[in-house]
């Protein structure tokens, strides 16, 4: 498609996500920024102007005809001018730049009687063409729930109440709206969520020729492994060529961001991570908030994961604001510690890997950790793994290596190590000697008996995780109940 490109020579994107109530655009808006920002892309959210002003009291059963008209005109103006700060900025960054937006200037005629709509084009002097075709790189629709998984819509949204047959009719008029847009893709729900949301993020990567491997294969599965060692980091970051032809290294001035190696690490991405699991009544959703960016500018995200539904893992993420990031950090689960790390992404033999260097404070089995993951269809040796990097072993499914599990404070137990022994029952309903941390740091070792929450050879899961309520006696120390997750 045609490439578009800022006052410093890089590429600017504008992407409209759009669709019917509960589509998934909010989650995929969060996948999208958190994507792009690992790419090493610059990544602006331009929010959804109508959930905006309905949040500050409007109802539209409250207004007449005339009313309506003039909330859709103003709404437009409004959503074209937040549009057009987030599009100037864009032109300005110095890096390539995604702006994504939460629905797009057509949404409003979905929400018009058709001669309503004419009319408010013709006295802006308003077109089709401006403002579906030109104004946006590619529009994605995000189909509806109502559409295919009904048993996963809901109205839980602040604004959002439509019954499901409504929701499908405005699914319908949202899709005919951005009919005939040249790069138009439309995100059914033929597979399960996380197949949506992938499919939605090789749409844009697709329509913008980035060839990432098989990392957005639908059958693409995470592997995680246990970096003993890196190379050496004395040797950052950037190479200048002297007058003599020698290289000399430098540390370019407030740029610790973007670095380059000696011993054949490639270019990265540093960002400073920061991860809380929130608390929350009994044990049928888990939260927890992230944040991330680099040189003292974050993004925030509030992440809910809930009970599987027919075998899907049902998990929302949404961006939040700094406010909303300190205001939700009081409500802090005790029982964890805090993750903090630096996390590297980092493209090897066109695969793309992140890797997790766990920081201090930080439970001891924290200390020196380093986590590598993937996304990859490969299994077993057919993965190529960096060869500047010391690997000691595969930790996919090791309980012991979850980020759940790394922050509880105690109660963890070592000897259950992974997913395939418990759904094996080679711990179901026995019993096994385990070294258990408690809170300073130390270790007992006590009786533990596995009871697998569900049936543990179907691999019942509670929460997105494969769950087990675990029992502890150790001789009146550290006893107590605690839960083990697999964290996917």
């Amino acid at each position: 498609m045609s490439q578009e490109f800022g006052h410093h020579d890089k590429q600017v994107y504008k992407l409209v996500l759009t669709g019917g109530p509960c589509g998934g655009k909010t989650t995929g808006q969060a996948r999208l920024c958190s994507f792009f920002e690992n790419l090493g892309w610059k990544v602006f959210r331009v929010p959804e102007c109508a959930s905006v002003l309905l949040g500050g009291g409007v109802k539209f059963q409250d207004l007449t005809q005339e009313d309506c008209y003039k909330f859709q005109e103003n709404l437009l103006k409004v959503m074209m001018q937040i549009e057009e700060t987030f599009f100037d900025l864009g032109h300005n960054s110095t890096k390539n730049c995604i702006i994504i937006c939460d629905r797009g200037t057509m949404d409003a005629s979905a929400y018009l009687e058709a001669q309503l709509w004419e009319k408010m084009k013709d006295e802006n002097s308003w077109n089709n063409v401006e403002l579906r075709d030109i104004r946006y790189n590619q529009v994605i629709h995000m189909v509806s729930a109502a559409k295919g998984a009904e048993v996963f819509y809901t109205t839980d949204h602040a604004v959002r109440a439509e019954a499901p047959e409504l929701a499908r009719r405005l699914d319908d008029f949202v899709a005919e709206a951005w009919v005939g847009h040249p790069y138009y893709d439309v995100i059914d729900n033929s597979t399960d969520f996380e197949g949506k949301v992938i499919r939605m993020i090789t749409a844009v990567c697709d329509r913008l020729g980035l060839d990432l491997g098989d990392r957005l294969h639908l059958n693409s599965k995470k592997r995680k492994f246990l970096v003993s060692r890196i190379p050496e980091m004395q040797e950052l970051c950037l190479v200048s060529t002297e007058t003599d032809g020698s290289q000399k290294l430098e540390l370019p001035e407030n740029r610790t961001d973007v670095c380059k190696l000696q011993n054949n690490f490639p270019s990265f991405q540093d960002f400073d991570v920061v991860h809380d699991y929130l608390a929350t009544p009994g044990h049928k959703n888990q939260a927890r908030i992230r944040r991330r960016g680099q040189n003292g500018t974050f993004t925030y995200t509030h992440t809910i994961r809930r009970p599987k539904i027919n075998q899907q893992r049902a998990e929302v993420k949404m961006h939040i604001s700094s406010r909303d990031y300190q205001i939700l950090l009081q409500q802090r689960d005790e029982k964890h510690y805090t993750i903090i790390k630096k996390r590297r992404c980092f493209l090897w033999n066109n695969q793309y890997f992140q890797m997790d260097i766990y920081k201090e404070p930080c439970h001891p089995r924290c200390k020196g950790l380093i986590l590598l993951e993937t996304y990859t269809t490969k299994t077993g040796d057919d993965l190529e793994l960096p060869d500047f990097l010391e690997i000691e072993k595969e930790v996919t499914n090791n309980l012991e290596y979850s980020m759940y599990n790394l922050s509880l404070k105690e109660g963890f137990y070592g000897k259950v190590t992974t997913k395939e022994e418990s759904l094996k029952g080679k711990l179901v309903n026995g019993t096994s000697n385990g070294e258990t941390p408690n809170v300073n740091g130390n270790y007992i070792t006590g009786k533990v008996n596995i009871v697998m929450n569900g049936d543990s050879s179907s691999g019942d899961t509670h929460n997105g995780h494969s769950c087990g309520k675990v029992y502890g006696e150790s001789n009146g120390i550290g006893s107590g109940r605690s839960e083990i997750f697999v964290d996917k």
